[in-house]
C-alpha cells in the first residue's frame, strides 16, 4: 500500500501558474492512494506451468521474462472481486484526503477489469463507501487510457463549478485472464501462431488505485492538474482486444503504431501544454513491458532517471499503471513538491492522453 502526506504549500506553483496556459485553473489532487495484490506470481512460475507447450512449439523457457522485462506481478486473493479492491484503495484515499464522503459530487470507475457487465462496478463501490444519494457514479471504459480520462472529466465538473470533490477509483485483476490462457494454451490443438498472439496476456499484473480531486480553494495544499490533450488512431482498433478470460495482440504493430501516436499526442502537449523536456521533471508512463518503456523513452528522448519503472515487478496494470506509478514514485522522493509531473498514457484502440500535474 503507497499512500502519500500534503505537507507545505507548494512555492514554485503561482510564477509558474501566472505564465502558464491551462485548461483547468481551479483543480488540484488531494490525495493518492495505491494498493498491491497480495499474491506474487513469477515469470518463471507461468514459464514452468506452460513449459509442455513451449517444448511442443519450439519455445525457449525464458521468452516471458527476456521480452517482457516482468519478473513477477501481482493477484488478488480468491473471492477479491474488482470493486473489492477499488473500495479499499478509494477508503485510504478518502482518509488521507480529510473529506466528508457525502461532499464527493461524482464517483467515476475506469477499471478495465469488472465485476459484472451491469451494474456498473462505480455503484457497487458506491454502495460500499456509502457515498451520498446525490453523489453521481458511472463507469469510463476506455482500454488502459481509462483513468486519465476519469481525471479529465472530473476536472472539466470541478472546474465547472458542477462538483466540489471528485473520486476516481480503479482495480484490475489478472488472476482470471491469466489462468484461463495458460489452462487454453496448454490444449494439443495450439499452434505458435496463437501462442504468440496471446502471449500478452501473461504480462497483465492486478493492482488499485484512487484519487480524490477538488477544487484548489478547499485543498490549498493540493496539487494542480493543469489539463491533458489527446490524439486517436482508431483505423488500429484491431490490434489489440480482449474479453475477461482473454486478449489477443499484434503486439509488433502494436507498439509500432502506438510510438507513432505518441509521437504525435507529445507534439501537441509540446503546443499546448508548453512542453519541454529538459524543464519537465518526472514522466509517469503507463508501463507495458521493457520494450514500450524503452522504446518510448528513447523515441521522446526522456532522461531513464526521471521514469520510475513499475512493470519489472507488478506487470501491465492496464489503466492502473498511471497513478501507482505516481504514487509510488511519490512514496520514494522521486516526485518532489513544486516538481512538473508528466502523465503518459497509451490504450488499444489506439487512443493517446498526456497531462501534467505540478505536485
Amino acid at each position: 500500500m503507497t499512500l502519500f502526506k500534503n505537507s507545505r504549500p507548494n512555492p514554485r506553483l503561482p510564477p509558474y501558474l501566472i505564465r502558464k496556459r491551462m485548461q483547468f485553473k481551479n483543480v488540484v489532487i488531494q490525495s493518492l492512494a495505491a494498493v498491491d495484490a497480495p499474491v506474487v506470481m513469477s515469470s518463471a512460475e507461468i514459464s514452468k506451468r506452460l513449459q509442455p507447450a513451449m517444448e511442443r512449439l519450439g519455445i525457449r523457457p525464458d521468452l516471458l521474462e527476456e521480452i517482457s522485462g516482468i519478473k513477477t506481478r501481482g493477484f488478488w486473493e480468491n473471492g477479491i472481486q474488482p470493486s473489492d479492491a477499488a473500495t479499499l484503495a478509494a477508503e485510504n484515499a478518502i482518509e488521507e484526503a480529510g473529506v466528508d464522503r457525502d461532499k464527493i459530487g461524482v464517483l467515476i470507475n475506469t477499471s478495465v477489469c469488472r465485476d459484472y457487465l451491469e451494474p456498473s462496478t462505480a455503484c457497487l463501490v458506491h454502495g460500499n463507501l456509502g457515498l451520498h444519494e446525490r453523489c453521481l457514479n458511472f463507469d469510463i471504459g476506455n482500454a488502459c487510457l481509462a483513468f486519465l480520462n476519469g481525471m479529465d472529466v472530473a476536472a472539466r465538473m470541478i472546474e465547472r463549478g458542477e462538483v466540489e470533490f471528485a473520486l476516481i477509483v480503479d482495480a484490475e485483476s489478472s488472476r482470471p485472464i491469466t489462468e484461463a490462457t495458460i489452462e487454453r494454451l496448454l490444449q494439443p490443438g495450439v499452434e505458435e501462431e496463437q501462442f504468440r498472439a496471446e502471449f500478452a496476456s501473461l504480462t497483465l499484473g492486478s493492482g488499485a488505485a484512487a484519487m480524490v480531486m477538488c477544487r484548489r480553494e478547499l485543498a490549498p495544499m493540493g496539487h494542480s492538474y493543469l489539463g491533458s490533450v489527446t490524439r486517436a488512431a482508431t483505423q488500429f482498433n484491431k490490434l489489440c482486444y480482449g474479453q475477461m478470460d482473454r486478449m489477443v495482440t499484434d503486439t509488433r504493430v502494436l507498439l509500432t503504431e502506438g510510438l507513432k501516436l505518441a509521437t504525435k499526442t507529445f507534439a501537441a502537449a509540446r503546443e499546448k501544454l508548453g512542453w519541454v523536456v529538459s524543464e519537465l521533471d518526472q514522466f509517469i508512463i503507463h508501463q507495458v513491458s521493457k520494450a514500450h518503456t524503452d522504446s518510448l523513452m528513447k523515441l521522446l528522448k526522456l532522461d531513464p532517471d526521471k521514469i520510475h519503472r513499475i512493470y519489472p515487478d507488478l506487470g501491465n496494470i492496464g489503466p492502473a499503471a498511471v497513478p501507482i506509478a505516481l504514487a509510488k514514485a511519490v512514496a520514494l522522493g522521486k516526485v518532489k513538491r513544486g516538481d512538473r509531473v508528466a502523465l503518459l498514457g497509451i490504450g488499444s484502440g489506439l487512443n493517446c492522453s498526456m497531462a501534467e500535474i505540478v505536485w
